[in-house]
Parts: C-alpha cells; sequence; structure tokens
C-alpha cells in the first residue's frame, strides 16, 4: 500500500470514528469522505477532502497539491458525477458539477483565504484548479 492509501485509511478510519473530526494536517478543518467510481476501472474509491460549505453545496478542490495534473477523482466525478459523500455521522447522495468562471474563481479565492495552502497550490501549477460543486440530491436529508 502507498503511503498515500496509508494515510488516507487512516483518515477515513479517524473520521469515521470522531463523527467527521479529525486531526493532524486535518484538524480543525471541514472534511467530507467523497466515495467515487474509477473513470476507467470503475473500482470503489474513498478520498478525503476539505470543502466549502455553499448554500447547502458542498465545494471541493481537485488540486492535488498544486501537480501540473488533475487528480483521479477529479476524471471520477466527471465521468461518473453521481456520488456520494460522508459528511460527520451522514451520507449523501450527491451530483457533482465543475463550476467554470466567475463563480470558479470566487469560491476558490474563498477557500485559499481560510486556507492559504491553497493559494500555494494553484501557484505552483499552471493549470487551473477546477472547483466542483456537490449538490445533494432529492430526498437526501442536508
Amino acid at each position: 500500500m502507498s503511503d498515500t492509501n496509508d494515510f488516507n485509511a487512516r483518515t477515513i478510519a479517524e473520521f469515521r470514528a470522531h463523527h467527521g473530526q479529525v486531526g493532524g494536517n486535518f484538524a480543525g478543518a471541514p472534511l467530507l469522505l467523497l466515495h467515487t467510481v474509477g473513470a476507467r476501472s470503475g473500482a470503489p474509491r474513498i478520498n478525503p477532502m476539505m470543502y466549502l460549505s455553499d448554500q447547502g453545496r458542498y465545494l471541493v478542490f481537485a488540486s492535488k497539491a498544486g501537480s501540473d495534473r488533475n487528480p483521479d477523482r477529479y476524471h471520477n466525478l466527471i465521468a461518473h458525477p453521481d456520488v456520494r459523500i460522508e459528511v460527520g455521522d451522514r451520507t449523501l447522495a450527491v451530483r457533482a458539477v465543475e463550476l467554470l468562471g466567475a463563480e470558479r474563481d470566487a469560491h476558490f479565492a474563498e477557500q485559499a483565504r481560510r486556507y492559504p495552502g491553497f493559494a500555494g497550490y494553484q501557484r505552483a501549477t499552471e493549470r487551473v484548479i477546477p472547483v466542483i460543486a456537490l449538490t445533494p440530491l432529492e430526498g437526501t436529508p442536508s
């Protein structure tokens, strides 16, 4: 298992054991668990991700720590946008939609203001880091 997989597995276990709260790099940050399906493999994936709450939506950022390539989870969301998230003790069915233009820019700027590491990620790459809105589907508790 890779270091990233080990880190994710530990973070997921801590998240579930402590009702969505974790320490370490994510201490005090809003965190969710994103359940996706592999774009090519079809295999289930779970990734812990920081989010920005926005009028009932959960905004996530495909930063990949400033890599020049989008993370696999971004491609998974584009290929299979109907996914699940865990927030605290709740599991929600959501639909992923990429934000573009001024809407994307405003939300990314807010995330970078709250968590300056995101501004550093954007400075480290020439790509525009995608912002994805995860909107709960009807009939799903919010």
